[in-house]
């Protein structure tokens, strides 16, 4: 038997057999897209936006280093509900959430929009109240349990709760599948 010696693509030449002339052999790419890194590992953000009865209206995937607030605006527009007659609807009433995206741009850019924003004020010790920001929080915030529902609801699936896919577009099937199945279940009851 002759060796060959042969560049892989990696940057190395390995030397093979010449039965293995035009195989490759260097170590596969790991990671998939959409993940990044956390606190206590690597993982995948999955931000969800719902209705009042918890049925599940925008869905919105990427890496778990980004905040929560830079994701809100594309979660938003993920958001479309069709109607009998005309366009689908992409607004909201009322968004309700929690402390992570108490931002005056972001209240800012939902008012512009027409939204009602619920979220509450982080308690900041150094600083008194901003003028313009709500001090106390209105009553759609004691219906923030709804979508809290939702995502205990996704964890029942064992395949959201772990990711074992690669690719991003893959795992946000299954969350639409998922939806599905929980829809129809809810209509047949």
């Amino acid at each position: 038997m002759a060796c060959a010696v042969e560049s892989n693509g990696c940057g190395r030449e390995n030397r093979m057999d010449s039965s293995f002339s035009g195989w490759s052999i260097c170590s596969r790419q790991k990671r998939g897209n959409g993940i990044g890194k956390t606190k206590v590992g690597k993982g995948t953000k999955v931000m969800m936006v719902s209705d009042g009865n918890g049925v599940p209206i925008g869905l919105y995937l990427d890496s778990a280093q980004h905040h929560e607030i830079r994701l809100a605006e594309a979660t938003l527009k993920t958001v479309r509900v069709p109607q009998r007659r005309g366009r689908p609807r992409t607004r909201p009433k009322e968004l309700v959430a929690d402390k992570a995206y108490d931002s005056r741009s972001f209240r800012m850019g939902l008012r512009r929009r027409g939204i009602k924003p619920t979220i509450p004020t982080i308690q900041r010790k150094s600083r008194k109240p901003r003028r313009g920001r709500p001090i106390r929080v209105g009553e759609g915030y004691r219906r923030r349990w709804i979508i809290e529902r939702c995502f205990g609801w996704m964890n029942n699936y064992r395949r959201l709760v772990v990711r074992y896919d690669r690719y991003l577009h893959i795992y946000r099937a299954f969350c639409l599948i998922a939806f599905i199945i929980w829809c129809v279940n809810r209509i047949l009851k």
